[in-house]
């Protein structure tokens, strides 16, 4: 699943991050990785900026950051299942 692709207040874990378009290179993989969107890492979607799309609020680890669909799609994820 992509990072995009979730609810809001939804958790997952980073499995990896790669190139999903043409329009995104290794300097914007790399960009995301130094944020801390590496395999292993936990994550949550917050919320969707206006209209449910851009910017998107995602938690990565400690850290909140403002993304765009762009990027997001890039960031695939084990979603968490929660305890009944």
């Amino acid at each position: 699943m992509l990072l995009n692709d979730l609810p809001n207040g939804a958790r997952a874990t980073v499995t990896r991050v790669v190139a999903t378009s043409a329009d995104v290179d290794s300097v914007s993989l790399r960009r995301l990785a130094e944020l801390g969107f590496i395999p292993g890492e936990p994550v949550q979607l917050l919320r969707r900026g206006p209209g449910g799309r851009e910017p998107i609020a995602v938690l990565v680890g400690d850290a909140m950051f403002g993304l765009r669909l762009l990027e997001a799609q890039c960031i695939e994820v084990d979603v968490e299942l929660r305890a009944a």
